[in-house]
């Protein structure tokens, strides 16, 4: 097995302008206002108000990971006060949470995007440089067995590349993620936003099966870097993205970032109206006391 270092990066500095239109259905006057004030991580999902953002790292912790650093904005006032208010090295349930502030650039009034959000994750962390970790979205619940997968892998960057079959979403929704493209080894050579229907055909698999991304990926520092600096600004949404920093590398750089296939359901918290399929997911596959349970504490 690979020998990767346990640190992960949760993004959770941008701004949702999505979660805060008003769902079809009520969802509650507390939750409705926690989805207009908060970032989404921080919304009470859980048994007794407990955040969405706990679940993602009790996954992650069972998984073997121990270091975490989230991305937070200039304006947060929900994740310093739940996970610790020092800027190193918070313990948390056998976790050591630590923080990089997503600062605004002058004449903006939001974040530049999740590129950009690393970029200053990293450059807030220059001790981690020669190592690696694992960086995915805080509205996102990734299993025990997606962060299992990249920890394992032995290839020098990876992705979870996952089945679009096995998504319970409709079709709109599953639209909107990006498709991947890989060479015959499974190397990855683009991640392509919204593929026009003709183009799906040529993405697909030697199986038939299309698969996406969910931007969950495991980056060496020193690789991954330079590219985040250089990221591009996407032309329509204006904000430096990930998937744009990662594609430019496969390409620069062939053969350094694997495709690792997984069919499995995520959980997504974009929209007020993911939260009651958000509960119900978590009623079923998470025990009420939670940190008092899994195999490490």
């Amino acid at each position: 097995m690979a020998q990767h270092d346990p640190r992960l990066i949760i993004l959770a500095g941008g701004i949702s302008s999505r979660m805060k239109i008003p769902a079809t259905t009520r969802i509650g006057d507390e939750l409705e206002m926690q989805a207009a004030d908060r970032t989404k991580g921080m919304i009470g999902v859980g048994a007794d108000g407990r955040p969405f953002l706990d679940y993602l790292l009790y996954y992650a912790r069972e998984a073997g990971l121990r270091e975490v650093l989230l991305v937070i904005g200039e304006r947060d006032h929900a994740v310093r006060p739940y996970y610790g208010e020092r800027d190193r090295g918070n313990v948390f349930h056998g976790l050591s949470i630590s923080y990089a502030v997503q600062s605004i650039p002058p004449g903006r009034v939001k974040p530049l995007g999740t590129g950009d959000a690393l970029y200053q994750a990293l450059s807030a962390r220059p001790d981690w440089a020669g190592g690696d970790f694992i960086v995915c979205n805080s509205d996102n619940l990734y299993s025990i067995r997606a962060f299992t997968k990249l920890l394992r892998d032995g290839a020098p960057n990876s992705l979870i590349d996952y089945d679009r079959s096995g998504l319970e979403f409709d079709e709109k929704r599953i639209a909107q993620f990006g498709v991947t493209k890989k060479d015959a080894e499974g190397y990855l050579l683009e991640i392509i936003e919204k593929p026009p229907a003709e183009q799906l055909e040529k993405l697909r698999d030697r199986d038939g099966t299309l698969r996406i991304s969910m931007n969950i990926f495991r980056l060496q520092y020193n690789m991954v870097f330079a590219f985040l600096q250089e990221c591009p600004i996407h032309p329509v949404r204006q904000e430096k993205e990930l998937v744009a920093a990662v594609t430019r590398m496969a390409q620069e750089l062939p053969r350094s970032v694997k495709a690792l296939p997984l069919k499995e359901h995520v959980p997504d918290l974009t929209y007020q109206g993911d939260i009651p399929a958000v509960q119900k997911f978590i009623g079923k596959n998470f025990p009420v006391s939670l940190w008092e349970q899994g195999r490490t504490h």
